[in-house]
């Protein structure tokens, strides 16, 4: 590998000191780099696309935490290009390397000495969007209420065939990668980010029986917002890795599949996710 793209959050890497840095060290190594701002103070979060990223492009860095790669993942999966993560934030999962230890890597990168890893994404969409894209997530589709405090009601059919409805604050559909994120905190199980299957978690569910429901990763699934008013004006807001994506007013549904694309993921490390987990669980138990 040669030639690199930098994705970068200015709020972890102030003044871009540290990309710029990264820059010029692969220069002076024979490669070509370039950096593109996903987050920063003035803009906020700035979507960066495919077409952004040249064609020739070999690898991606992203710097910033887990946030920021998996939205990196996200908006860039069309371009094939694989992505590693260097953390300059909080203990994450995705990001593999540190500030410490990006130059040693870099150079094992351009001695093409490192392990592709895919992860399965989730594609939705709403039918009456039919000239719109699907969306796509890398950790999680994540059906909610909006600002009121009024639960939401969600009907969940899999292939068409009805499910459940759900009354609560929403629902969690997780892949394996996103099954530490929300899907943990709101009481689903961890799942090895290699497996093949998509993780359906309710939040705050209005039953004493709250259960997480493991589905077939080729399974299709419809979530229909219904209403608990005679106005039927409920509704409910879906995000994309935990961003904005639209809202769902009663009656109307989304669609969402496991995705055509998969993510590209970089690593060096071969301790496996069970040993990671564990060493997380001792930190944080």
């Amino acid at each position: 590998m040669k030639k690199f793209a930098i994705i970068v959050n200015a709020l972890k890497d102030r003044n871009l000191a540290e990309t710029r840095r990264l820059c010029s060290y692969i220069t002076t190594r024979g490669g070509s780099c370039f950096y593109l701002i996903s987050v920063d103070e003035k803009e906020g979060i700035q979507k960066v696309q495919a077409h952004d990223i040249p064609k020739d492009t070999e690898c991606i860095l992203v710097l910033g935490g887990d946030g920021t790669l998996i939205r990196a993942a996200r908006d860039t999966v069309e371009c094939g290009v694989p992505l590693i993560g260097v953390n300059m934030g909080t203990l994450g999962y995705l990001c593999e390397l540190e500030e410490s230890s990006v130059y040693e890597a870099v150079d094992a990168l351009m001695h093409n000495e490192y392990m592709l890893e895919e992860r399965m994404m989730l594609s939705g969409y709403r039918p009456e969007d039919s000239g719109e894209p699907a969306r796509r997530a890398l950790n999680d589709i994540v059906i909610h209420r909006t600002g009121t405090l009024s639960l939401v009601s969600l009907t969940v059919y899999v292939n068409g065939q009805y499910l459940n409805t759900f009354q609560g604050d929403g629902i969690i559909l997780s892949t394996p990668t996103g099954s530490t994120a929300y899907n943990l905190s709101a009481g689903g199980p961890i799942v090895d980010p290699k497996a093949e299957l998509l993780l359906l978690t309710p939040i705050n569910s209005h039953t004493l029986t709250p259960r997480s429901i493991v589905i077939d990763a080729q399974d299709e699934i419809t979530v229909e917002a219904g209403s608990r008013r005679d106005l039927r004006d409920d509704t409910a807001e879906v995000s994309f890795d935990g961003d904005h994506g639209w809202l769902l007013h009663a009656g109307e549904c989304i669609q969402i599949r496991k995705a055509r694309e998969r993510a590209k993921i970089l690593k060096f490390s071969k301790i496996s996710f069970l040993e990671i987990l564990r060493k997380k669980m001792q930190t944080f138990h």
